[in-house]
């Protein structure tokens, strides 16, 4: 436990952004996993659900929480798929 009020602060703080970073990362991989199930299911609305994950895809990797280059992957990979079942 810090004693110094600064060290406090930081604390509070790392609490907080931790907490918004995990909410961030449990939405994102919620919007993958339906746009990957949108895809197996070969549902009407697919295009729309992959187009909010890439999205949300990119919301992440511009807060920091995901590289670019991450990013980049998994949207790729998502296309990816969607294009083979649309085809």
């Amino acid at each position: 436990m810090p004693n110094i009020k600064s060290a406090k602060k930081r604390t509070l703080v790392i609490a907080k952004k931790t907490l918004k970073n995990k909410m961030i990362k449990s939405d994102l991989k919620t919007a993958i996993k339906k746009a990957d199930l949108a895809i197996a299911d070969n549902a009407e609305n697919k295009n729309e659900v992959v187009k909010v994950a890439i999205k949300k895809i990119d919301m992440a990797c511009t807060k920091g929480i995901l590289h670019k280059n991450t990013a980049a992957r998994k949207k790729s990979n998502l296309a990816t798929r969607l294009n083979k079942s649309n085809a």
